[in-house]
């Protein structure tokens, strides 16, 4: 796979303050190797309103030498929040009034 921007589509629900990491790692068997790795500060909506928000950006990584069975892993967590589900990717789609996550390749 060559070198380039892969495009991250990841609308999220965020229900309390949150600074979350994304990664994007390339899995060979049990090795794994960080292809980029990037921060967001999120903030809840106003009145507490349950929908998604949008976000989505390119993301550069190097070269990898892609084979069967290996694995493209979206990995994201989150801090300085109280909550586990304080960033919750949207799986609902348009019924959050979002898009569903999504990475195209280089």
């Amino acid at each position: 796979m060559p070198a380039g921007a892969y495009h991250v589509t990841c609308d999220a629900i965020i229900t309390e303050a949150v600074d979350a990491t994304f990664m994007l790692i390339w899995r060979r068997g049990a090795m794994d190797t960080t292809l980029a790795q990037w921060s967001q500060h999120w903030d809840p909506l106003a009145n507490g309103q349950y929908d998604a928000q949008p976000y989505e950006l390119d993301v550069n990584a190097p070269a990898i030498d892609w084979k069967s069975g290996d694995k493209l892993v979206f990995r994201y967590g989150g801090a300085s929040a109280t909550r586990r589900e304080a960033f919750i990717p949207n799986g609902d789609g348009a019924r959050a009034h979002g898009r569903l996550p999504s990475i195209r390749l280089p």
